[in-house]
C-alpha cells in the first residue's frame, strides 16, 4: 500500500464543486423530472388482470429502480457534505430538497404497492413465477404485504408529504442543535471550545481526571439544550405514534422488526441470552474498577483504556494492519479495504466542524462507498475504521445484484461491520504479549459491554419512552430519569455515576429513516460472533460462503438466512449462547490475566 495516505475523502470524483456543484444541480433536476414521469406512469397504470398485463408494469418497475438508485446517490453525497462541515448551509438546503425527492419517490412506491395489493392471488402467483420477476419476488411480496397493512394509498402519500417538514424536519433540527454546540474543555492551562465530535473523543482519554472534567462539561452542555432536544424527541415520537395509530398498529416494535426482517421471538431470545450472560460482564466491570483503583465505575470509565499509556496508532499503521488482517480471512476483503484507502474513500481527519460519530454510505450509481469518522489514534478508532470498512465490503459484494435485492436491513448490515472488527482485534490479540495483550483484550471486551449493556439500555429507554409518549409529552427531567433507570438496569447495578443526558447526546434516537436504531447493532454483533465461531470450525472455503450469505441479506429474513447458510434456528437459544461465548471466553481470559 502506498503511504502516506490522505485522511480526507475524495468527493470531487462524484460531483465536482461540493455543495455548489453544477453537475450535482443538474443531476437533482433530472431526478425531479424522473419523479414526475414516474408519477404520471403510475396514474395511468391499472391493476393487472392477466399475466400479460403484469409485463406492462415492467417499465414502471425499472423507472422506480432508476429513481431510487439516483436518489440514494444524491442522498449519500449530501450526507457526506453535511458530515464533513456542519456549517455548510447550502448542503443543508440540498438535504431538504432530497428529503422532498424521497417523499415523492416513496409516494410513487405507495401507488405501486397498491397495485400489487389489489392484484388477485391467482395472477400474483403467476406474476412472481415469471423468469424476469422470480429473482426479486421476495421484495415484491414484502411490498404487497406492506401495502395491505397500511392506510389507503392517498393517506400514506399525504403522510409522506407531511413528514418532509414535520417528521424529517424535526430530525434535521436536531442536527442544527448539535452543530451550534461547543464543549468548553481545559487544555494546557486554557479553555478550548471543542465540537461535539472532538469532545466525544476526549471521553476515552486514559487520564481519569481529563475524562471526569470533559464528562462534567459534556453533561452541562447538554443540560443547556435539553429542552430543545426534549421537544425534538417528543415530536419525532409523536408523529410516529400517530402514524402507527392510523395504520391500526399497537406495537411500536412492529415497524422496526419488519424493517429488520426478523421476528419478535428472535429478538426476545437474543435479549434472554444476553441477560443470562450479564453476570460474567459484571465480573469484568468489577475487576476493571479494581484495576482503576475505584469502588465502582462511572459512565465515562466503562470504555476507558486501562493504564495511563498515551501511545497513539498512526493512521497509516492502522490501514496496513486492517488490510493485512482482512487478508487472512478473505483476500477479497483485503483488496476492497486497500482500494478504499488508496482511492481516498475515507474521511478521517481530526478537525473542528465535523459531525460526531462514524458511518459508511453507499453510492449505488458509482458502485463506490465513502466512510466518515474522526481518527484520533486510539484502539477504538482503529475498531471504528475496520467496522465501517466492513459495511463497505458488504455493499461491494452486492453491487452486481438486482437493485431491489441490494436493500438489506440495518441488523444484517451491522453483521458485516462487526465481523470486520472481530477479525482485526482477534488477529492483533493473538500476536500480542504481556500488557499489550491485556490492553487489546480489554478493548475487545469493551465492545461486548457496549452491545450487551449500553445498547440494551438504549432499547429499554426507547421502548419505555414510547409507552409514556402515548399518554402525552415527556419532559426533559423525566427523560433523564428514564435514561438513568435504563442504564442502571442494563448494567446490572454496576455503575456509580450514570449518563442522564445520553438521550439528548446520542444521534441514534433522532434518526428518522430507521426507527429503534439500537437492537439491530446488538443483533449484528451477536450474529457476527456466531458466524465467526462457525467460521473457525468450518474455515475451508468459508470466505466464499460468507460472501454468499452477504449477497442473500437483501432477499431473505434473518431466520431464513441463518437456516440456509449456517444451518441454525435463530428463534432458539443455542445459536445465541454460542455467540455469547466469544465474549465470555475473552472475559475469562482477562480475569485470569489480571488476577
Amino acid at each position: 500500500m502506498k503511504t502516506p495516505l490522505k485522511q480526507t475523502w475524495d468527493l470531487e470524483s462524484i460531483f465536482s464543486g461540493g455543495s455548489s456543484s453544477p453537475s450535482f444541480k443538474a443531476f437533482l433536476e433530472e431526478l425531479e423530472s424522473k419523479v414526475q414521469q414516474l408519477q404520471s406512469q403510475l396514474k395511468s397504470a391499472k391493476v393487472p388482470q392477466t399475466v400479460l398485463d403484469t409485463e406492462r408494469l415492467d417499465s414502471v418497475l425499472s423507472a422506480m429502480q432508476e429513481l431510487f438508485n439516483g436518489a440514494s446517490q444524491a442522498g449519500s453525497f449530501v450526507s457526506c457534505l453535511t458530515a464533513q462541515n456542519q456549517h455548510d448551509k447550502q448542503a443543508v438546503e440540498l438535504g431538504a430538497r432530497i428529503n422532498t425527492l424521497y417523499a415523492q419517490g416513496k409516494s410513487a412506491l405507495v401507488s405501486f404497492q397498491n397495485l400489487l395489493a389489489q392484484t388477485s392471488e391467482d395472477i400474483w402467483q403467476k406474476w412472481m413465477e415469471r423468469e424476469a420477476i422470480k429473482p426479486i419476488s421476495f421484495v415484491l411480496n414484502e411490498y404487497r404485504n406492506e401495502a395491505r397493512e397500511k392506510m389507503a394509498p392517498e393517506l400514506e402519500s399525504l403522510a409522506l408529504d407531511l413528514a418532509v417538514d414535520g417528521y424529517h424536519g424535526w430530525g434535521d433540527f436536531y442536527d442544527t442543535i448539535v452543530k451550534n454546540m461547543t464543549i468548553p474543555v481545559p487544555e494546557n492551562g486554557e479553555i478550548v471550545n471543542l465540537s461535539v465530535g472532538q469532545a466525544a473523543n476526549k471521553l476515552d482519554e486514559p487520564d481519569r481526571s481529563v475524562r471526569q472534567e470533559v464528562f462534567t462539561r459534556w453533561e452541562e452542555a447538554w443540560t443547556k439544550v435539553e429542552d430543545y432536544c426534549a421537544d425534538t424527541l417528543n415530536h419525532l415520537a409523536g408523529f410516529r405514534l400517530k402514524l402507527y395509530e392510523n395504520r391500526g398498529w399497537t406495537d411500536v416494535l412492529k415497524e422496526p422488526l419488519e424493517i429488520s426482517r426478523m421476528s419478535a421471538q428472535t429478538l426476545d431470545t437474543m435479549w434472554q441470552v444476553i441477560n443470562e450472560t450479564k453476570p460474567v460482564l459484571v465480573k469484568y466491570l468489577e475487576r476493571k474498577a479494581k484495576l482503576l483503583g475505584l469502588e465502582k465505575l462511572s459512565w465515562h470509565d466503562v470504555e476507558a483504556p486501562l493504564g495511563t499509556s498515551t501511545t497513539k496508532i498512526p493512521y497509516d499503521d492502522a490501514a496496513v494492519t486492517i488490510v493485512e488482517q482482512f487478508g487472512k480471512f478473505s483476500p477479497r476483503m483485503a483488496d476492497f479495504a486497500q482500494m478504499a484507502f488508496e482511492k481516498s474513500w475515507i474521511e478521517a481527519e481530526d478537525r473542528p466542524g465535523k459531525r460526531p460519530g462514524g458511518f459508511c454510505t453507499s453510492l449505488r450509481l458509482s458502485k463506490e462507498t465513502r466512510i466518515f469518522m474522526t481518527y484520533a489514534g486510539s484502539p477504538s478508532n482503529v475498531s471504528t475504521l475496520a467496522h465501517e470498512l466492513g459495511h463497505g465490503y458488504h455493499q461491494h459484494v452486492m453491487n452486481e445484484l438486482h437493485p431491489l435485492n441490494q436493500n438489506y436491513a440495518m441488523n444484517v448490515a451491522e453483521t458485516a461491520s462487526t465481523l470486520a472488527e472481530l477479525i482485526v482485534s482477534d488477529a492483533l490479540l493473538e500476536a500480542a504479549e504481556g500488557q499489550e495483550k491485556v490492553a487489546l483484550l480489554e478493548d475487545k471486551i469493551q465492545r461486548g459491554v457496549a452491545f450487551f449493556m449500553n445498547i440494551h439500555a438504549r432499547f429499554l429507554f426507547e421502548t419505555r419512552f414510547y409507552e409514556l409518549r402515548k399518554k402525552g409529552v415527556v419532559g426533559a427531567q423525566q427523560l433523564g430519569e428514564l435514561m438513568e433507570q435504563a442504564q442502571r438496569e442494563a448494567f446490572s447495578g454496576v455503575l456509580d455515576e450514570a449518563h442522564p443526558h445520553f438521550w439528548a447526546s446520542k444521534l441514534h434516537f433522532y434518526i428518522t429513516n430507521t426507527p429503534f436504531y439500537n437492537f439491530p447493532y446488538t443483533f449484528g454483533y451477536m450474529f457476527s460472533a456466531g458466524i465467526y465461531a462457525f467460521a473457525k470450525k468450518n474455515s475451508d472455503g468459508f470466505a466464499d460462503q460468507y460472501d454468499a450469505l452477504l449477497r442473500d441479506t437483501g432477499r431473505m429474513t434473518v431466520e431464513e438466512l441463518a437456516s440456509k447458510h449456517l444451518g441454525t434456528d435463530l428463534t432458539q437459544a443455542d445459536f445465541w449462547r454460542n455467540a455469547a461465548q466469544v465474549t465470555v471466553q475473552d472475559i475469562e481470559q482477562f480475569l485470569q490475566m489480571t488476577e
